[in-house]
């Protein structure tokens, strides 16, 4: 029998009522105005990466990068966890590109949640170049689990995305070094582009299958330098679940959280996990938890902000512990209630998503 899609989880209107105060003290979990407790905090610690992705990057060369210093970072990490963060994802870039990277996940790693007592669950999303060589030191100093971005199997394809000859093989390596370490389990995301690697579907399943990871199929969302980004080139979640099913039925898994992002389903013998994240076909946004700071120490309290919120500046000029905490909550304060991608008037954001963070 086909997999019955779990119901879709609303977003809020604009017109919600607020659940958000500006009274609100330091010792309460940081909400927004839509009543959404902010938990998960993602980190881009550089702009810079070694792929040129087709539907992220131009390819141009010349670029000019932003980063801070790691402890400017750490900083900004302990101010969010502070308010009720216990979730904090480093991105990228390419992540595994900065200098300083052990050490800084090393430091996240003694911070303790405000409001839990488990221990502050460290992720990291990379392209898995680097991987094989950095996975065991990674988990040596505290880094939980790993997510790969991976957009085919087909090695020929795979080059053809990330215009890197030679890099599927790496990154292959570098997900079965990461699963030898410990950092599992290894979630692998592929971003499908109709007719760049919508054929690779039945493959990632079999992939998922023998390697024994989680793959995520991502709706193409329109956060590409060189705005190419149009509706007919998004794979939708239903079509996945169509032609999945058409391999060896799904079967629906419950989330694992409120805010989970994606659909997630096994194969009727259990063996494979398959994830969809489904932002242009079936948004998320009414359990959102996320907030994002950028390479150069901006806060964006949506992917598809039209602008973001200076920290490092303030930070930089002097500011205490608590007046950036203040500065925090009046930002969240204003958290949107959801995206508008495909609607009319839609305005793709201020950045593209290797300047904002994974």
């Amino acid at each position: 029998m086909a997999a019955v899609l779990p119901p879709i989880l609303e977003p809020p209107t604009d017109a919600a009522p607020a659940a958000w105060s500006e009274d609100l003290g330091v010792e309460t979990r940081l909400r927004d105005k839509h009543g959404r407790a902010i938990t998960d905090l993602r980190l881009s610690v550089t702009d810079r990466c070694n792929y040129k992705c087709v539907y992220c990057r131009t390819g141009n060369e010349g670029a000019q990068y932003s980063e801070l210093p790691i402890e400017e970072y750490a900083r900004m990490v302990r101010l969010f966890v502070s308010l009720g963060v216990d979730k904090v994802r480093l991105t990228g870039g390419e992540p595994l590109l900065r200098r300083g990277l052990l050490e800084l996940i090393a430091e996240i790693s003694q911070m303790r949640p405000a409001f839990s007592a488990e221990p502050l669950d460290i992720a990291l999303t990379t392209n898995g170049h680097l991987l094989a060589g950095m996975a065991k030191d990674l988990k040596r100093v505290g880094l939980n689990r790993v997510t790969v971005s991976m957009d085919a199997v087909d090695a020929e394809t795979f080059t053809r995305i990330t215009r890197v000859p030679g890099s599927f093989e790496r990154v292959r390596d570098g997900i079965r070094a990461a699963q030898d370490a410990g950092l599992g389990p290894v979630k692998v995301n592929a971003v499908l582009l109709r007719g760049f690697n919508d054929g690779e579907i039945e493959a990632f399943a079999e992939f998922s299958r023998n390697e024994g990871v989680i793959v995520r199929f991502i709706e193409w969302m329109p956060l590409e330098e060189d705005r190419s980004w149009t509706p007919e080139a998004v794979v939708r979640m239903d079509e996945i679940v169509k032609r999945l099913n058409a391999v060896r039925p799904l079967v629906p898994l419950p989330a694992t959280h409120t805010s989970e992002t994606a659909r997630r389903f096994t194969f009727e013998d259990g063996v494979g996990e398959i994830g969809i994240i489904a932002p242009v076909s079936h948004p998320f946004c009414g359990h959102c938890s996320r907030v994002r700071v950028t390479s150069d120490g901006k806060v964006r309290t949506c992917l598809f902000s039209q602008s973001d919120h200076d920290l490092a500046g303030p930070m930089r000029r002097g500011a205490s512990d608590d007046e950036l905490r203040a500065r925090i909550r009046g930002i969240v304060g204003r958290k949107e209630a959801r995206h508008h991608i495909g609607e009319p008037g839609f305005r793709k954001p201020s950045r593209s998503m290797v300047h904002i963070g994974g």
